[in-house]
């Protein structure tokens, strides 16, 4: 009898951590519906990975529009019943964010919208996808900088982004206890300071190197949960 494939879910596939995250993936075995908000930019990239023969499916995913993860979640039912790994990664970070004595509203409004809210949608109308699955994980892209005991980096002083990222550490220490007797692993994993359009490519690491720890959480047998991880260990909430 053949095995059936794993399945899994990136979001903000189309390009950077979660393009390579979606590619290696791939190229352990897995189908891998990567999601973007643009249709066009990513078909462009599941192109790329078709190209190199990989399992690769577009699925758009807009974290501004919870309904596009509810009709997602549906497609996923339909063609495969279940679903073994989520990874939540697509998130932004806005230009006009800024320290909490001077940013706009409206600012941290958006961002907070995407990056939490937005992921909270894709996370829930997943889950029952998750379960389906007999054993699954959820792995959620953050930030050194969603630490509340870590100092915060000078040149990152942003209440929206490191609010957004502390706000999805909290969802995972939520969701790993609501599934601590369950079949769902929850983690928070921080990338590290990985040259992407996020931070105009200043980062000191390649995507590759970003992807590492994404990567070996999310194919941890047996895996963790409730944790925050990084490349060489754990970091205080």
């Amino acid at each position: 009898m053949q095995e059936v494939k794993k399945v899994a879910l990136i979001t903000g596939a189309n390009k950077g951590i979660g393009f390579e995250v979606a590619r290696q993936l791939a190229k352990s075995g897995w189908t891998v519906l990567a999601s973007a908000r643009s249709e066009e930019l990513g078909r462009q990239a599941v192109a790329k990975l078709q190209a190199e023969g990989l399992d690769v499916q577009y699925v758009h995913i807009d974290l501004d529009a919870p309904e596009s993860a509810a009709i997602a979640a549906e497609l996923t039912r339909k063609q495969f019943g279940k679903l073994d790994l989520l990874i939540n990664n697509a998130g932004v970070a806005r230009q006009d964010d800024g320290p909490p004595s001077k940013v706009g509203l409206e600012s941290v409004q958006k961002t907070m919208h995407t990056n939490f809210i937005g992921t909270v949608a894709v996370t829930q109308a997943m889950i029952p996808l998750l379960q389906a699955a007999g054993k699954a994980q959820i792995v959620n892209v953050s930030s050194r900088l969603g630490s509340l005991s870590q100092p915060t980096n000078p040149n990152w002083v942003v209440l929206g982004y490191c609010a957004s990222k502390a706000a999805l550490n909290m969802l995972t220490v939520q969701l790993a206890y609501e599934f601590r007797d369950g079949n769902i692993a929850v983690n928070s994993v921080n990338p590290g300071y990985t040259a992407t359009d996020l931070n105009g490519n200043s980062g000191t690491q390649t995507v590759s190197e970003g992807a590492a720890e994404i990567l070996r959480v999310a194919l941890l047998d047996p895996p963790v949960t409730g944790k925050f991880l990084q490349t060489g260990g754990e970091i205080p909430w």
